[in-house]
């Protein structure tokens, strides 16, 4: 029984702190749209304005930091994405809220800067967000695409 309870508090804590509104994101996203797009590689806006003072957000899971190609990034975003560190809902969620403080405390900097000036004040907003985006990235879609598990697929006739 002790194994069982310790099981389940130590997946408790790996479950995300708030269940994910993709919808709910996209009306967070608006806030997000001065700034930034999602854009596609055939140059499909699938959210935002087209605009170009933050980088793309298309793809952004798993992303190194800093590292969207012909986008000028600030220095410190820039020096954390060179530790490998890759966007993820964790990171995500803390970095919106606070971007400097975010790469202040990754990096043990005080003079670590953000460009991004923005915060999201909830951090159900910002989880919120994350799944929006991540819902318009290249693996959602190509989920999208992919047969059910367990769904039949026609197969070739076999020759002989």
């Amino acid at each position: 029984m002790r194994l069982t309870l310790t099981a389940l508090a130590l997946a408790s804590l790996a479950a995300p702190a708030f269940a994910q509104d993709i919808e709910a994101g996209a009306k967070v996203f608006n806030q997000c749209q001065t700034c930034h797009v999602v854009q596609n590689e055939a140059g499909e806006v699938l959210a935002g304005k087209n605009a170009k003072t933050g980088p793309n957000l298309y793809g952004l899971p798993g992303r190194t930091l800093g590292t969207y190609p012909e986008f000028k990034y600030g220095e410190s975003i820039v020096a954390l994405g060179a530790t490998g560190q890759a966007w993820d809902e964790a990171n995500f969620v803390e970095y919106v809220q606070d971007p400097a403080k975010y790469l202040k405390a990754k990096l043990g900097d005080d003079k670590a800067k953000s460009k991004m000036a923005f915060k999201l004040k909830k951090p159900e907003d910002a989880a919120n967000l994350w799944a929006f985006i991540a819902s318009l990235s290249p693996a959602a879609a190509d989920a999208a695409a992919a047969p059910a598990e367990g769904a039949a697929t026609e197969a070739a006739p076999a020759t002989n």
